[in-house]
Order: C-alpha cells, then structure tokens, then sequence
C-alpha cells in the first residue's frame, strides 16, 4: 500500500509515518502495560563482547539495561501480540541496537502525551514511542501556548514519518483532506500531531462549522470512538492507520481518505544531560544501519520506504 506525503506547515510534529504494506510478524521477548522486558541473552550481546558497549554510560553498562517509556498500542510500531508480548518495529530495533551495545531494551508502558515528563523524571532512560523530532520538544515548548514547559530533549533521528485519515469504510462523509472535517467529529490520541493538525485546521474552518476533535489516552480508543459511530472519522500515523483499516474487522471497518501528511523525523528521545547515552545510541543505530538489519527490520513492519541512509541528531525543524 503507498500514499503520497504532502508537506504541511500548520502544525510541528507528528508520530511516525512510513510507506509500505503492513507486517504482521516478529516476537521480542517484553511486556507492557507498565511491567518491563524479560532478559533474552539470545538477543542480547553482553557488555564484555558487544562492540558498542564502551560508549555507554557507565551506570546503565553495568546495570545492562535501557529503561523505555512508550505508549504499547500502536501497531504495528509498538502493541501487544496475542500472548502479550511487546512486539513492532520500535522493539525489533531496539533490541537490535541492544545488540550492539550489550544492553536490554525495556520498554514500560505509558500514555503517549506523558512519556517526555516520565523521561524528565527519571522513570524512562529514553523514549522511544513512534515520536517525532521537532524544535518544540528539543526546545520543551507547548506548541498550543508557546511557553517553555520544561527543559527539552534530544532527538536520535532514525526513520522519516507522516499522518493519515481514515473513515468507517463506506461511509467516508465526503472527507478527503483535513479541510473537509470542518463540521465533522474527528477522533486521534492525545498529544499527537492529529491532535495539532486538527486544532490547527479549526482555526481555518468558516460559516461556525468547527471540527469537534475527541481526544483519547490511545489509539485503540479513537478507534472503537469511530467503529462505534461516535466519530467522523480518525487520524493516526499511516502505518498506524493502515494496520487498522488492514486487519480491524478482517478488512471490513475502516478505509483511508485523502494523502498522507506531515512527513518529518522521527527519533528516540534523551536527556539534554544524557549527552554520552545520546551519543551511544546514535553509534549503534548507525551500526544496525550499515548492518543490513535496520533494512530488514524495516522490510517487515512495511516501514522500508521511510528509511534514512544514517541517523542524526536533531534534525527535526
């Protein structure tokens, strides 16, 4: 499946987007809702052989462990199989990296608009949670005030992203670009860019026919908002959106409208002061790059077309 980006300017970040049909496969050995991951020592490298390790820090290298905050409902970057392990492209990756570093990836579960405050409060190492890179959040500024909340992150850039629509299938009510939810009730996650895109085009709506935007703590919430009929229709990250309208109802419940937008990095987020674990795991990201795994981790959650040739440092604008 593929889209065309079209680059909008109204609002500042997104959560992930990448062209490409839609896997549905892999395992990692993690848990979510809040626990964190089981050791595997077959995926693992340990610090004494892994040929990254020496960049890490020293207090996570002997601990072994990366604690991840992310927001474990949205397939198929990061959800739950039917066992309830954590699987998707952020963990494969992640574990990947860990292999170069000779550390574990645990991801722990958390609402998606709370993850930078766990992060700042020392519960999470990193976030890591389908987030994209932009100058308000390596800056911590609220993007609907413009006022410095916080001290900000850094960003390790590591796939190129974007945002799409989707409807009840059958039942599009004429939508086909954002401008047409004027009037309409639209339904996304709580702090995403669907969220700022739609605030944003109610400013432009006319004749008082403003988009009633319902905003959820997850994107599996937003989706029943819509299957229900409580909803116009909803808005995620594509691949997000068309792991829905591929699987929800065996094909039945929901279809994409209109191109997908907002194309924009998409990276793990750091302490400003975690300068060396920043630095550690944009080295290993690289590494998993020029391995051939990052392809192939790509490949099989249909991300492959939003690939990037090396990982940066806050390249988001």
């Amino acid at each position: 499946m593929t889209a065309r980006f079209t680059r909008r300017t109204t609002a500042p970040h997104t959560r992930l987007a990448a062209v490409g049909a839609i896997a549905v496969a892999g395992t990692l050995l993690l848990t979510g809702c809040g626990d964190q991951t089981k050791k595997d020592d077959s995926s693992t490298a340990s610090a004494s052989s892994a040929p990254l390790a020496s960049k890490l820090p020293a207090a996570i290298r002997d601990k072994g462990v990366v604690k991840v905050g992310s927001d474990i409902a949205y397939a198929p970057v990061e959800f739950k199989d039917d066992s309830g392990k954590v699987v998707g492209l952020d963990p494969d990756l992640a574990a990947a990296m860990g292999k170069q570093l000779g550390v574990t990836f645990e991801f722990e579960n958390g609402t998606f608009d709370a993850l930078l405050t766990g992060l700042r409060s020392n519960r999470y190492d990193i976030a890591m949670s389908a987030m994209t890179d932009n100058k308000n959040r390596q800056d911590g500024v609220d993007p609907d005030t413009g006022k410095k909340v916080g001290e900000g992150v850094d960003f390790v850039d590591y796939l190129t992203a974007g945002v799409s629509i989707y409807t009840r299938k059958g039942d599009t009510e004429n939508i086909a670009s954002w401008s047409d939810l004027c009037g309409k009730k639209l339904a996304v996650e709580r702090g995403t860019v669907s969220e700022d895109l739609a605030k944003a085009e109610t400013k432009k709506c006319t004749g008082g026919k403003k988009i009633t935007i319902e905003a959820f703590d997850d994107d599996q919430q937003a989706q029943t908002r819509l299957r229900s009929g409580g909803a116009d229709a909803a808005s995620s990250d594509f691949p997000v959106a068309a792991y829905a309208v591929k699987t929800s109802g065996g094909g039945k419940d929901f279809e994409l409208v209109g191109d997908q937008v907002e194309a924009a990095p998409y990276g793990i987020a750091v302490a400003k002061s975690d300068t060396q674990l920043r630095d550690a795991l944009q080295a290993a990201m690289d590494a998993v790059i020029k391995s051939g795994e990052y392809e192939k981790i790509l490949t099989k959650w249909g991300a492959e077309d939003g690939a990037v040739k090396s990982s940066v440092i806050n390249g988001g604008k």
